[in-house]
Parts: structure tokens; sequence; C-alpha cells
């Protein structure tokens, strides 16, 4: 017998006797991937965008799971403590950040407990006012809410969202006073502005695209640093209140000390699935940005990002507990 033959021999032994086997390549069985919202809300859809991209060039099915609940952090939770094997993973949003300042005591460490494999998707917030308001550019909104301080309000779907914070941004920023109504979510921002109940609102620019395309309401600029594709003629608020920023953003995300298989399989397919031109087409008449960016990338985002919502939430004053 050669030295081949010997050693062929040695791992068919080992494999009988011990159990031992080559390592499988990820992933040999279905993912799970958990959504801290509910079935039908903006980040499912998103998620179930994303599985139908990603499942077929994993060769495996990715079946989205909701775990609503605390403002995500149900869902958050259950994707902080799930086993680190690639099999389960989440799609995570700014709420994450957001709430690290917003709850004094959550079950996980925003920073230690999880793994930023791809930020995704990026949705800026509108600022919209009632079709008749006088107020036609955040110029003139600025100008009104600075002549009557605290006798305009704003809308939002409730205490420490992304419309929330994106108001209260906005305020600090430019030096302005308004009143907050939270409502119980976010469809009642634009409901409670088209019937003129407050003054204006910060939804996504996701849902206002058809009522302001059929002049329902009137958007004056959008949070993103640059406009959008959808909507060119808007323009940014930072056009007016300099260094103004902040979007909603969506992103895969996993336990903490995923396998590296793991991490470079889904660094190598991601940005290419995202880069697709048809999909990104899709996604911006949506009103959603296409990012795709890798994981080295999304740590270094979400760092940023994490200080960006604490200015945020301290200039609201706003907590759950």
């Amino acid at each position: 017998m050669n030295r081949r033959q010997a050693l062929v021999s040695l791992a068919g032994a080992l494999t009988l006797s011990d159990g031992w086997t080559q390592p499988a390549t990820w992933p040999q069985k279905p993912i799970r991937l958990i959504v801290p919202y509910i079935a039908g809300s903006a980040p499912d859809a998103l998620a179930r965008a994303l599985a139908d991209k990603l499942g077929p060039a994993l060769g495996q099915s990715v079946v989205v799971d909701n775990r609503p609940g605390a403002g995500g952090n149900i869902g958050f939770d259950a994707i902080a403590k799930s086993p680190n094997d690639g099999y389960t993973l989440g799609l995570a949003t700014s709420g994450l950040g957001i709430n690290a300042h917003l709850y004094r005591k959550i079950p996980f460490d925003v920073q230690q407990d999880f793994s930023f494999l791809n930020l995704s998707f990026d949705m800026p917030h509108a600022l919209i006012v009632a079709a008749d308001s006088p107020a036609r550019s955040v110029q003139d909104l600025v100008a009104m809410l600075k002549a009557a301080p605290g006798k305009y309000n704003y809308s939002s779907g409730g205490n420490g969202t992304g419309a929330h914070l994106a108001a209260e941004l906005f305020k600090a920023m430019a030096g302005v006073r308004a009143v907050h109504i939270p409502y119980r979510g976010a469809p009642e921002i634009i409901t409670s502005v088209m019937a003129g109940d407050v003054s204006f609102g910060f939804p996504t620019l996701a849902t206002v695209i058809p009522l302001a395309k059929s002049g329902k309401v009137r958007v004056l600029g959008v949070t993103s640093e640059k406009r959008s594709l959808t909507l060119p003629e808007v323009p940014t608020i930072g056009e007016t209140v300099r260094d103004y920023a902040v979007t909603s953003w969506f992103g895969l995300v996993g336990p903490a000390r995923l396998p590296a298989e793991v991490v470079r399989r889904l660094d190598q397919e991601l940005p290419r699935l995202l880069a697709d031109p048809a999909f990104k087409v899709s996604m911006q008449a949506k009103g959603t940005d296409v990012v795709g960016t890798g994981s080295q990338d999304f740590t270094a985002y979400f760092k940023k990002d994490l200080q960006r919502w604490k200015q945020a939430v301290e200039a609201s004053g706003a907590s759950v507990d």
C-alpha cells in the first residue's frame, strides 16, 4: 500500500469509527430570516424581496419568520440569541440603533451581539404638509414655526419611531418649536396631515409617493443626503437646514461570531444580487434605495448611525420605559 492509499484508508476508518466527515459547505438546509415587525409592514416587504433574491443564489429556501413586538426588540433579541451557525439570520432596521438609546434596558448589546452582514436598503422620510398648506417650501415652514413657536404641531407613528425622531432632529437643527402628536401607527401620520389635524409630518417617502404625484399632499423635502430619483424635483431638507440628513435603513444581520464561511458567502452573493439594475429601478420606484454594502462597511456604518440616533433621541427627550 502506497502513502496515498494509506491516507484514504485512514480517512475512511475515521469516518466509520468516529463519525468524522469533511465539513459541509454552507448552506445545507433552509435559512430562517427573522423580521422584528408584523407581516405586511415595510420591513416585512423588504425582507421578502431580499429572501426572493438570496434563496435561489444559495440553493436553499429563505423562510421569513415575523417576530413583532416591543418596538422590534422581541425580534432583535431572537436574532441575537439564535445559534450562530448561519441558519438563522434577521432583518435589522434603524430601530436597532434607536432602541439602544430609547430603552433604558434591552436584553441584548447592539454592538456585541450581532454580526452586521449587508446594509441592503435605505428609505428616506419625507417632510409633508397638506395640499392647501401655506408652506410651499422647507424655508416657508421654518419661517412659520419661528414666527409662532409652539403654535403648530406634527404627527408621528408613536414615541421613538423614525418619523418622530426625524422631526425632532429637524426641530433641533432648524431651531424651531412644534408640538408632537403621537398616533398609533405610521399610516395615521399621512391621514392626520391630509385632514388638517396637524401641520406637518415625516412619514417614509415610499408611503407618500402616490399621494404626492396625485397632489393630495405636498412634499417639501426629503431627509436623505441626495435628492430622490423618484421625486427629483423635491429638494433635500439639508439644502435648507445645513447637515440635516436621516434615513431608515434595513440590513441583513445575524448573531455574533458567525462562521467566516457564512460571512464570506454573503459578502460574495448579496452585493452582486442587489446590484441588479432592474431590481434597483423597481425598488426606487417605491421610494427605496438599494445599497448592498458588505459586512465590513455595514459594521462601520452602524457605529456612526448609533451616534446619530443618540442625538435625535436626546433632542426629543423620548423614553419608552
